[in-house]
């Protein structure tokens, strides 16, 4: 679980909530019609821009952000460099009862027990490789399209707020509860894209990023080995994976 993620989130709406409760009285920040134009309104307005499995499908990316966290790069480059040692050593059938990390892998090392070809196993894994980051992509664009209409609506629940307060002048008692509208739903707009829609959609192209580069990791690796490369030669042209100071500190063990 990445729970970066999760604590970010908590926390913030930990700090907003602590903040209402002891300023005022917190039932005061709680509109059902402010709740209904921003949330609700936001919700029916982004739906109309995607099709309804790009929009659920960015909810199931979502919670991948929440419960899925990728290896670590070095770590990654010591399981596929002990796959390549395995296959080396006992042959590639060896591999068939040896766990990995990711599906991704694992779909990798299914290729090679079926002694796929080098230029097969490319370009199945790179399809998937791009189906992958096209997901990634979409759940963030339906994220970053949640942070635009969010203030958006709570803008236009404003304006129907004023228009309320100024129509109903001679009724004092007409005048709060449509002063209200007004001021929270700027509010609960200001919340869902700056709380919720914007760290969901930054998390998630930073994951596509992530995934992106573990996985051709994993290809460049499965193709080595489906070759026949020595596995210090692979883990050689792997370690370009790693940042510059992590690969310096390597060479110098080695050294």
């Amino acid at each position: 679980m990445d729970f970066a993620t999760l604590i970010g989130l908590v926390g913030a709406m930990l700090v907003i909530g602590a903040s209402i409760v002891l300023g005022a009285s917190s039932q005061v920040f709680l509109n059902v019609p402010s709740i209904m134009i921003v949330i609700v309104g936001s919700l029916f307005v982004v739906m109309a821009k995607f099709s309804f499995g790009q929009f659920l499908g960015a909810f199931k990316a979502a919670s991948r952000a929440f419960s899925f966290k990728l290896p670590d790069t070095e770590d990654l480059i010591n399981e596929v460099i002990d796959i390549a040692n395995v296959a080396r050593k006992q042959g590639v059938l060896a591999l068939e009862e040896k766990e990995v990390s990711s599906p991704f892998l694992k779909q990798g090392v299914q290729f090679l027990l079926e002694s796929q070809p080098a230029e097969t196993i490319e370009k199945l894994m790179q399809k998937e490789r791009l189906l992958t980051l096209d997901r990634n992509r979409m759940g963030a664009k339906v994220f970053r399209a949640f942070a635009d209409v969010g203030p958006a609506m709570g803008m236009i629940g404003t304006i129907v707020g004023l228009v309320q307060m100024l129509s109903n002048m001679e009724d004092p008692k007409a005048i709060g509860p449509a002063m209200a509208v007004a001021l929270l739903t700027t509010l609960y707009g200001a919340i869902l894209a700056t709380m919720v829609a914007s760290p969901l959609a930054d998390k998630l192209e930073l994951r596509m990023t992530e995934e992106a580069r573990s996985q051709a990791l994993i290809i460049d690796a499965i193709i080595g080995v489906q070759e026949g490369r020595n596995p210090r030669v692979i883990e050689q042209m792997l370690s370009s994976y790693l940042p510059p100071a992590k690969r310096d500190q390597n060479a110098e063990a080695q050294a």
